[in-house]
């Protein structure tokens, strides 16, 4: 557990343990103290210049003195203390638990450690009964979560058997896009099958004053793109579009864009980030002849706005990355 949390250099290691070492001699008491008392001195004097920032921050808050055993995360800042067991699974969290019981019983810190990995579940806006643990419902989170990323199906199954989530596109949309814990891969094959849930993910979306291709990255961020061209794919780009024009009705009237306009340029987008990021692709794409082949199926965007998404493309990157 200690080296899961304190990663510390090879030096610092060996120093530490030399000062161990030279403890557990003093502790052995007689001749032998005295006689290596000047030498052990000698070699524990430049030791404490070496000693890491947090022993020193747990002697000056322990009142001067050594800490012994597992540090105590109680004698930490509160940031400092979350942050550490931020980087936990649940396993180790619970082993956590067991040294740090002080911890380990904190329901607040608990409750915290879920509502930040799983931003919304349904049950954190119902009543919850007397004796309700959020170190249970942390437990039972991952546990969903590893089953989710095996199989969707039985992932969402066992949330809705322990009364975690309810069956209702809104709340499974919202549960998806507030949380950190699911594979992609199988994301996407749960969304290709509940285009139900998938129309209510886009809708969470808010592509309000964002410049095309970096909306475009956005929604790609939490409804990652399949890796070959289908329906799929052609779905997700229209209700993009749609979506798109919807949060920005100024933007619409005064470039005089539409859902069909946008899907185009969206394709057009997708195109150019292969065309300049591939390494098969020897000849580049250049400016004049994006804003050429965009110009024939869009008809009514400006060449400048064609050449400010083309620069974007250029400096950013890959829009689906």
């Amino acid at each position: 557990m200690g080296q899961a949390l304190w990663r510390l250099p090879p030096r610092q290691q060996q120093q530490l343990q030399e000062e161990l070492a030279d403890r557990l001699a003093e502790r052995g008491g007689g001749g032998r103290q005295e006689q290596g008392r000047d030498a052990g001195s000698q070699k524990r004097a430049p030791q404490h210049c070496y000693r890491p920032d947090i022993y020193q921050l747990l002697r000056t808050r322990s009142g001067g003195k050594e800490p012994h055993g597992f540090i105590d995360l109680e004698m930490l800042p509160p940031e400092l203390g979350i942050t550490i067991l931020s980087y936990l699974n649940a396993t180790d969290l619970c082993l956590a638990g067991c040294v740090w019981q002080g911890l380990g019983n904190d329901e607040y810190l608990w409750q915290g450690l879920c509502k930040s990995t799983w931003g919304h579940c349904s049950i954190y806006n119902r009543r919850l009964p007397a004796g309700f643990s959020y170190r249970r419902l942390y437990l039972q989170l991952d546990e969903g979560s590893l089953t989710f990323n095996a199989n969707p199906q039985e992932g969402i199954s066992y949330f809705m058997s322990k009364g975690i989530l309810v069956d209702h596109p809104t709340e499974l949309a919202k549960f998806i896009f507030y949380t950190r814990r699911l594979n992609w891969k199988m994301l996407r094959i749960y969304l290709d099958e509940r285009r139900d849930v998938l129309d209510e993910l886009v809708k969470l979306h808010n592509f309000s004053n964002q410049f095309l291709p970096n909306a475009l990255r956005d929604f790609f961020r939490h409804i990652h793109a399949p890796e070959e061209r289908g329906e799929y794919l052609e779905t997700l780009i229209t209700k993009f579009s749609h979506r798109f024009c919807t949060c920005n009705p100024g933007l619409v009237r005064e470039l005089g864009l539409s859902p069909d306009a946008v899907y185009v340029l969206c394709y057009s987008l997708i195109l150019l980030s292969i065309d300049l990021t591939s390494p098969h692709v020897k000849n580049k794409m250049s400016k004049r002849e994006f804003i050429r082949n965009t110009r024939r199926a869009a008809h009514n965007v400006s060449d400048d706005f064609v050449g400010h998404l083309y620069d974007n493309i250029y400096l950013i990157g890959h829009v689906a990355a």
